[in-house]
Order: structure tokens, then C-alpha cells, then sequence
């Protein structure tokens, strides 16, 4: 029987990993088992710069907190070397980031063992498109640029206008 002191970290350890899930839009559980210290820590640079919360997480632990959260279907998944890597603002980031490290690596030495969105356990397949899409960040510039394309329009239009008829009254005098 583990002493008081030992099982109330352990308490806060999966307390902290509820939290973590529940404020997660997106989440995915990695087995990182071939990777060496320093594509772990290119990984984690990656991770920090997408706003990607990411950490070796302790399979009990991680499978407590799933439970606790509504993502039990993910227990299954829960052997071996595991990470769990989440993001609260944006949902594509943990996928996509996991994903194009997971390419870059191969298979055999990083690979995803699950992900979920929004309370929903993701397909393999459902994973691989949502890793190719844009980040939110992107989508948003690429917003504002068909937003502001109409009016650059508008403007250069009336700028032509202005100087077509600044010539004709230079041309009069």
C-alpha cells in the first residue's frame, strides 16, 4: 500500500491531467518509444511554438483521467511508451504537429496511437485529413485576405479614376 503522501501526488498528477483534457479542443496519445533526446526536444519546440501542450504521461494516469472525462474508448490504446500532446485554442495543432513530426520520423519510431477532438475519439483515417489542413492562424489570414481583396480592389479602381481625371485636367490647361 503506497504511503499518503505518494498516492495524494499521484491524485494531483491526474487531477492536473483532467484539467489538462477538459480545456483541450483536441487531443492525441503518442507512443515516442524511437526517438532520441534531441528530436524530442526539436518535438517539444515545435509543440510549444503551435501553442501545443505536450508530456510523457504515466499510462494508469492518463487512463484514470480519460475515464474521468468521458474518453474511455482510448484506454485500449494505453501500453507501452506514451505522450499526450493537447491544444486549447487551436484543435489542428496538436494533430497536425504530431503528424508532420510522426512523417518526418517514420512509423517505426514515432507513431500516433490515438487522438480525439471535441469528446470524440478520431479514426486513423479522420486523423490524416485533419493533419493536412491549415491552422487556424492560417485560416484566419487566409480569411482576411478574401475579406480585404474586394476593397484593395474598390481602392485601386478609385485611385485610377482620380488620376485619369487629375491628367485630363492637366491636359485642358
Amino acid at each position: 500500500m503506497p504511503n499518503a503522501k505518494v498516492l495524494e501526488s499521484k491524485k494531483a498528477i491526474v487531477a492536473a491531467l483532467e484539467e489538462q483534457l477538459k480545456g483541450a479542443e483536441a487531443g492525441v496519445l503518442v507512443d515516442y518509444s524511437g526517438i532520441t533526446v534531441e528530436q524530442d526536444t526539436e518535438l517539444r519546440n515545435a509543440c510549444r511554438a503551435a501553442g501545443v501542450t505536450y508530456g510523457v504521461v504515466k499510462n494508469t494516469m492518463v487512463r484514470r483521467a480519460l475515464d474521468d472525462t468521458g474518453l474511455s474508448e482510448l484506454d485500449n490504446v494505453l501500453n507501452g511508451n506514451t505522450s499526450l500532446a493537447t491544444g486549447a485554442e487551436d484543435p489542428i495543432a496538436p494533430i497536425k504537429t504530431i503528424a508532420d513530426f510522426a512523417k518526418k520520423m517514420g512509423d517505426d519510431k514515432f507513431h500516433i496511437k490515438a487522438a480525439f477532438m471535441e469528446g470524440k475519439v478520431l479514426s486513423q483515417n479522420e486523423i490524416a485529413q485533419l493533419a493536412t489542413l491549415s491552422s487556424k492562424k492560417d485560416l484566419y489570414a487566409q480569411l482576411v485576405g478574401v475579406l480585404m481583396a474586394p476593397m484593395a480592389n474598390l481602392a485601386a479602381v478609385v485611385n485610377a479614376i482620380a488620376e485619369k481625371q487629375e491628367g485630363g485636367e492637366a491636359a485642358a490647361e
